[in-house]
């Protein structure tokens, strides 16, 4: 989602769900006992299925993380495909998600119209002659999520968590991040020429003969690599600090004259005196570029942008051809199908509409308060944490625990569901719905501008499983999609549960204190609220969790990035510590008897290591390890236990063992 650096978003999907006569013993299936736990525990509890199952044709990996959202996405496939074959009343939530869908669905029409619907597009963009009218189209099309130079959106002030005011954040290239315009590895070349090939393509099918396609999209390329030299580093984003650059507009004016903030914000309907510019260096550069490069080459830039915004819109052609970039990046082998497609499209674009039918078919409110209970518990455990620090003082403990018993707790679905009555779903014209869904969800961001922040809002669907921190409204979110096995299960016990939702939990608390959360107040405010002896005790703690994880490699040589990841690794290690705290607390946790032949700790640590099961294809695993804050799954399993004693004292961890630290080198921040 946009803005994503400021959301500490945790994408914790799981496994496929359980049933629910096996929910008492799924944590021990498929043991490697050949292995010692303290070598390998991912694989010691893993290994078995990772060797046995097959990723299937159409996904880049199974199992946990985003993989889990695979067989979610087939469930809410199955409720478009009943509404969509039934009338309903014009205007209400089944009419739209239904039509909408229909409308997807519909390819024999949007094969027929080729690319038709983006022909007016591509007409406004021959009509450009000079800055102002570029700009002009620019601020237009960002009101319908075509976004190319400029990233524009309206949330909170980080100084002013109770206020919503209009950002903009660097944007502009094709590539997944800036460093894959500067590497020379084989890997990322083929990434760069597919990239081109697909520009081409795009061309191509506009009109364009191979020679003058192969030249636009060489252009273009060009472009990118010139806007991608003053984009920030993915490191570099992480300095909430930094990227907080609130200015007066009539400043930014004189700043950038070629951009014409003015008479941009005014285009995009804001009316504000001021602009957080996130990343002032990319506007910089920008409003140089918009003069150096002729205008005909910006002409050629927008419509390789429009081309790539709406190519997933548009006919097989247009399809075909992401597919075939798509692939390079993620190794997945064939599409998916038609109705997987549709409906992700539809959970982004009506994801609250189809969020309510979901949640009335899938979601049981026993579910909901039973997770209260445990988030309740977990945040005890943590105060009881806190209060145990050694190197932390008692001024800077009261501070942090007021903080931790001001987090806002959202369980499930949202309280009041969005209003997408101004969203106009006609069943016949799948490129218009997904254009007036834009606009009206244009609309929702703009009409915050200058008001209070609506504390109920909710930056996930539904059904998606997942889990997210908000350090501006001090809120975790644990949506309805991942209230299920294996993360959690009424009918389970508490060593599985704790080990499993209760790790999600104490990971999404511990965002509340990592190196970006810890410099927001209780009121979401970048706002310092320790002493100066503390910080230097919690940043010396981060940089062991940076150099720790900056030894480990994947597909034998690429390193994690620890300062990239350290949010993530940091929110790992002290969720399990604090999960396992809180089962402690409870008469499970109390008790040593044996189900299935291993004790209730040991079965808190076999639930952490099954909800992290999954097996990537390598190149997805290669683009994870350069974009993405969290480290690979097998990494947030033996990572964060080697840190963790109570893993050590249930599984005999010896001197030796490969997971094996001595105590004094184990990390504990919280």
């Amino acid at each position: 989602m946009k803005n994503s650096f400021k959301l500490l978003i945790a994408l914790l999907t799981f496994t496929a769900c359980s049933k629910q006569a096996e929910n008492k013993n799924d944590a021990i299936t498929g043991i490697d006992f050949t292995m010692r736990p303290g070598d390998d525990f991912f694989r010691y509890v893993n290994g078995k299925w990772y060797d046995s199952v097959a990723i299937p044709s159409s996904q880049a990996g199974v199992g946990a993380y985003m993989f889990m959202n695979y067989p979610q996405r087939m469930r809410l496939q199955g409720i478009l495909d009943s509404i969509s074959q039934s009338k309903h009343p014009k205007g209400s939530t089944a009419q739209k998600v239904g039509d909408f869908y229909a409308s997807g669905m519909d390819t024999v029409t949007i094969n027929k119209l080729g690319y038709a619907p983006i022909k007016p597009l591509l007409a406004k963009i021959e009509a450009i002659t000079d800055i102002p009218s570029l700009m002009n189209f620019v601020a237009d099309q960002a009101k319908v999520d075509n976004s190319s130079i400029l990233a524009f959106g309206v949330s909170p002030d980080d100084k002013n968590s109770s206020m919503n005011i209009a950002h903009a954040y660097q944007t502009g290239i094709g590539l997944p991040d800036r460093d894959y315009y500067f590497k020379s590895d084989l890997s990322t070349v083929a990434i760069q020429e597919s990239y081109k090939k697909y520009l081409t393509s795009l061309f191509q099918q506009t009109g364009s003969n191979t020679q003058e396609a192969k030249k636009n999209a060489n252009l273009v390329y060009d472009i990118d690599k010139q806007l991608a030299v003053s984009h920030k580093t993915k490191v570099e984003l992480r300095d909430v600090q930094a990227n907080y650059n609130k200015m007066a507009v009539t400043d930014l004016a004189k700043r950038h004259s070629n951009i014409g903030w003015g008479d941009l914000l005014a285009n995009l309907g804001t009316k504000t005196d001021s602009i957080d510019l996130g990343q002032p260096a990319y506007y910089d550069s920008l409003n140089a570029l918009l003069k150096t490069i002729p205008i005909n080459n910006w002409k050629v830039y927008l419509k390789a942008r429009s081309l790539e915004r709406y190519a997933d819109d548009l006919s097989k052609a247009f399809v075909d051809a992401s597919f075939q970039y798509t692939k390079v990046l993620s190794g997945q082998a064939v599409q998916k199908s038609r109705g997987e497609k549709i409906t992700s499209a539809i959970d982004n674009y009506l994801g609250e509409a189809l969020g309510q039918l979901y949640v009335k078919k899938y979601f049981s409110e026993d579910a909901k308060k039973r997770m209260l209970v445990l988030v309740n518990n977990v945040q005890k455990a943590y105060a009881e944490r806190i209060d145990k620090l050694e190197w932390m003082s008692t001024a800077t403990k009261e501070k942090a625990k007021e903080k931790l018993f001001a987090i806002t707790k959202k369980i499930g679905y949202p309280d009041k569901w969005k209003d997408y009555s101004n969203v106009q779903i006609v069943r016949d014209s799948y490129f218009e719905n997904v254009v007036s869904a834009s606009a009206a969800a244009y609309r929702r961001q703009l009409a915050k501008l200058g008001k209070a922040v609506d504390k109920t809002e909710w930056f996930t669907t539904t059904p998606t499983v997942t889990a997210y921190n908000n350090p501006t409204a001090n809120e975790i979110v644990f949506p309805a999609g991942i209230l299920q096995a294996p993360y959690f299960d009424n009918s389970a016990d508490d060593a599985l549960n704790y080990g499993g939702i209760g790790m999600v939990i104490g990971h999404e608390i511990t965002h509340t204190f990592d190196d970006q959360g810890a410099q927001y107040d209780k009121d979401g405010n970048l706002k310092n609220w320790w002493t100066k002896d503390d910080y230097k005790q919690f940043k010396s703690r981060i940089q062991q969790v940076i150099d720790m994880y900056s030894t480990y490699t994947v597909l034998d040589s690429i390193h994690v990035n620890g300062a990239m990841t350290v949010g993530e690794n940091t929110a790992d290690i002290a969720g399990i510590a604090v999960a396992y705290d809180a089962f402690k607390m409870t008469k499970a946790g109390q008790d040593t008897t044996k189900i299935g032949g291993f004790t209730p700790d040991q079965r808190f640590f076999l639930s952490v290591a099954k909800i992290w099961r999954v097996k990537m294809k390598d190149e997805f695993l290669r683009l994870w390890i350069n974009n993405n804050p969290h480290s690979p799954p097998a990494l947030r399993v033996n990572g964060p236990l080697m840190n963790t004693t109570p893993f050590y004292q249930a599984f005999d961890v010896k001197a030796g063992d490969k997971m094996f630290l001595a105590a004094k080198d184990r990390i504990t921040i919280w």
